[in-house]
């Protein structure tokens, strides 16, 4: 049975469990014709109509606090993570046992991809919240016999002297939060380039996928390989770095059927051109999602002799579809700006300022000097690099060192006016 025989069998087993008892997907279907299952997956993507965050967050203010997308009773239902809210408001997203178990279950793919096996010590230098994210991480890791440490409350100075005494070989937190860990150990004088820590795996950001942030994470702690890794709380983790090519992230293809399309048309991308990652959940029948727009930009390419349904993602996730600024007729991503910024030694923090309330968009960047250099040179140096990157010329100042915000989860150095 190819990959894409197996999509279409699961597809249909979900939506036999599905149809007559989620009041969210149950009208879709049936306008669809296929409340009793596609006869291939060519039919399903021709009939079956996305599903959007915006469809789904009105869904929950309508009916709070849970929405209609819940195909069992309230009480089949064990745990409860919420959305980022970066595109409005958080939502709530529930679990059946069996539906997280399945959510584990991908975890432990992004684990045994990366090389980590059981005996080994893994470290979570971050506070877990609501969402998803590292939850699933650590109790993934647990399965497999990897020994976790829990470092949330604690400052970036603790969660230092933890993995100094505890010797992890592998650690998770976003890109961001890798940095700013290896700033304070040079600040305080502290040597990661003998540190214990082997692998790092990256998350909610796509700062694992860029050359430019890789290899200053990489250098800040000794070598240690960074591993790329991306999900969202209502889909779950979807992908991780090839082991051989660090600029791929291959998706986990067994449990979710992944479409590339255009943005605007909705057909599909070949593969080298950029579009939207559209993704089904598989095996997550309690708050299914049937053809998901994410929202997330990417480049599928195709990976050697495998299965020709099986593509990865070239670059990982080249930014967000509702981050994208038109400057003067060029497209700017956040993951953009971050590979020029991160190009350059001398920068701390950054934030960038997107106006859109002058005639034409304006965009300028407020950043941290840790060259050593004067303010103006940075600043010359940095304009420069942007201007080759992008044909714009993009305003620069300088911060008093320490003023811009640190982040330990999400980044948000994108600020849009107007």
């Amino acid at each position: 049975m190819n990959l894409e025989e197996k999509h279409l069998k699961a597809l249909n087993d979900l939506i036999v469990e599905i149809a007559s008892t989620n009041a969210f997907y149950s009208k879709k279907l049936e306008a669809c014709g296929g409340a009793e299952g596609f006869e291939s997956i060519e039919a399903f993507t021709r009939l079956m109509p996305y599903t959007t965050k915006g469809e789904l967050a009105a869904d929950h203010l309508d009916n709070p606090p849970y929405g209609t997308n819940l195909t069992y009773p309230i009480y089949r239902y064990t745990r409860l993570h919420q959305t980022s809210g970066t595109s409005g408001n958080p939502m709530a997203w529930l679990d059946t046992p069996e539906d997280w178990q399945w959510v584990v279950d991908n975890w432990k793919t992004v684990w045994l991809e990366c090389g980590a096996k059981a005996g080994d010590t893994a470290v979570f230098p971050f506070s877990f919240g609501p969402f998803l994210g590292f939850w699933v991480a650590f109790e993934a890791a647990a399965q497999l016999g990897i020994r976790c440490l829990p470092a949330g409350g604690q400052s970036s100075l603790q969660r230092l002297k933890m993995i100094s005494r505890y010797k992890p070989r592998w650690m998770c937190c976003t890109p961001t939060y890798a940095l700013h860990l290896s700033n304070v150990a040079s600040e305080e004088g502290l040597d990661l380039s003998t540190s214990s820590v082997r692998g790092i795996i990256v998350g909610g950001e796509p700062g694992g996928s860029i050359p430019e942030v890789r290899e200053r994470i990489e250098t800040g702690w000794g070598g240690a390989r960074v591993f790329d890794h991306h999900g969202m709380t209502e889909v779950g983790p979807v992908t991780y770095s090839d082991i051989d090519d660090p600029n791929l992230l291959r998706i986990v293809h067994d449990t979710y059927l992944a479409e590339v399309v255009d943005q605007e048309t909705g057909d599909p991308v070949a593969y080298g051109e950029v579009g939207e990652l559209i993704l089904t959940t598989l095996g997550r029948a309690g708050c299914p999602l049937l053809r998901y727009r994410t929202g997330d930009l990417v480049r599928p390419v195709a990976v050697g002799d495998e299965d020709p349904s099986a593509f990865a993602l070239q670059g990982g996730i080249l930014g967000r579809a509702d981050d994208m600024v038109v400057v003067r007729g060029v497209n700017l991503y956040p993951s953009a700006i971050d590979t020029v910024a991160r190009s350059l030694d001398g920068i701390g923090e950054y934030q960038v300022t997107i106006d859109r309330t002058k005639p034409m968009v304006q965009v300028s960047i407020v950043v941290e000097n840790e060259s050593g250099e004067s303010d103006e040179a940075l600043i010359e140096e940095f304009e420069k690099r942007l201007r080759d990157a992008f044909a714009l010329r993009i305003p620069v100042t300088v911060s008093e060192a320490g003023s811009l915000p640190r982040f330990e989860m999400k980044a948000q150095r994108w600020n849009v006016i107007g």
